[in-house]
């Protein structure tokens, strides 16, 4: 293993835009949910003539799916994502554009025949419903109540409270007093393990809401406290948690 100021000077030049994980091959590792989102997604799509997917990031899950309909848009707030979902999608036809955080969505009542979203930022029931035809699909995988808690809190010490945000029955909850009809819900406890400091340092510089407050520098005997453990064999293991949600207008 490099030495701790190399590893993490190599995490904090690498490129964390867009929604890729590359980066972390050899070094992190995170179990997959059972049910195979791009999969479900993916025939989902194959199924309809019009689908918005929603937070795209980069454009990297949608990407990878064979066949888009015949219009398909993509919602996503932060620009430089904003800019390589175009770059990536564009060619396929997809019209990305770029809303602000919390705004309401730049479409007509009843556009889309299926919203989807991987990892919603913050979902708008309301405006979900809105412009679903009627008849129409919401389905997202999810980011599920103290997902990667122990990394988290390793750093920010105990969030009694925020482990309780995003619960999947609240969410089920808000989805049908928006006016959906919740179709299906499952849930998924997933394995992530980390073997090295920097896959540490480049985690949670992509995902900035993690700890928001982070810098190698200002965490710095954190990391080490890591990187000790690490040295010894021992991986830093946390769960992520996620559900997968369906709805129907």
């Amino acid at each position: 293993m490099k030495p701790f100021d190399d590893l993490v000077t190599e995490a904090e030049a690498a490129d964390v835009s867009g929604w890729g994980f590359d980066w972390l091959a050899g070094r992190a590792s995170e179990e997959r949910p059972p049910w195979s989102y791009a999969r479900l997604l993916a025939q989902r799509l194959a199924r309809v003539a019009s689908a918005l997917d929603l937070d795209t990031g980069g454009g990297e899950v949608l990407d990878e799916v064979p066949r888009l309909p015949p219009r398909m848009c993509a919602t996503e707030a932060w620009p430089p994502n904003a800019r390589a979902a175009r770059d990536r999608l564009g060619a396929r036809g997809v019209q990305v554009v770029e809303v602000a955080s919390g705004a309401a969505l730049p479409f007509a009542d009843a556009s889309f025949a299926l919203v989807t979203s991987r990892h919603p930022v913050r979902p708008d029931w309301a405006e979900i419903r809105r412009v679903l035809a009627p008849g129409g699909h919401y389905f997202a995988q999810h980011v599920g109540p103290a997902s990667a808690f122990a990394l988290i809190e390793h750093f920010l010490g105990p969030l009694p409270r925020e482990r309780h945000l995003r619960d999947p029955q609240e969410e089920a909850a808000a989805a049908r007093a928006a006016g959906l009809t919740v179709t299906d819900l499952c849930t998924a406890r997933c394995r992530m393990v980390f073997h090295d400091v920097g896959a540490v340092v480049w985690i949670l510089r992509k995902c900035v809401w993690w700890v928001p407050d982070f810098s190698a520098r200002k965490y710095r005997n954190a990391l080490l406290g890591l990187d000790r453990q690490m040295r010894q064999g021992v991986p830093f293991v946390a769960h992520s948690t996620r559900h997968l949600i369906e709805a129907r207008r």
